[in-house]
């Protein structure tokens, strides 16, 4: 059995604020705050991952990365 490295969610410092507040979060929309956690995670947008509020995510156990919630239920059929 092999082990694999799990990604675990960053917390958002004072320069990642500074980066990321123009766009905002990526799935929800919303402004970074200080403090906050994050996680790289694929989703519907394009550019490959981005950081995105760790709440927005799931855990997907095929690929052992996180997903956006909403492309992660279409993806399994369950959309809503």
């Amino acid at each position: 059995m092999t082990a694999t490295a799990t990604p675990s969610p960053t917390i958002i410092d004072l320069e990642r604020l500074n980066s990321l507040n123009k766009e905002g979060c990526a799935a929800c929309g919303h402004k970074f705050n200080l403090g906050d956690p994050v996680v790289m995670a694929c989703g519907a947008w394009e550019g490959g991952p981005r950081l995105i509020h760790a709440y927005e995510a799931v855990r997907d156990p095929v690929s052992g990365g996180y997903v956006e919630k909403r492309c992660y239920n279409t993806r399994r059929g369950r959309i809503g």
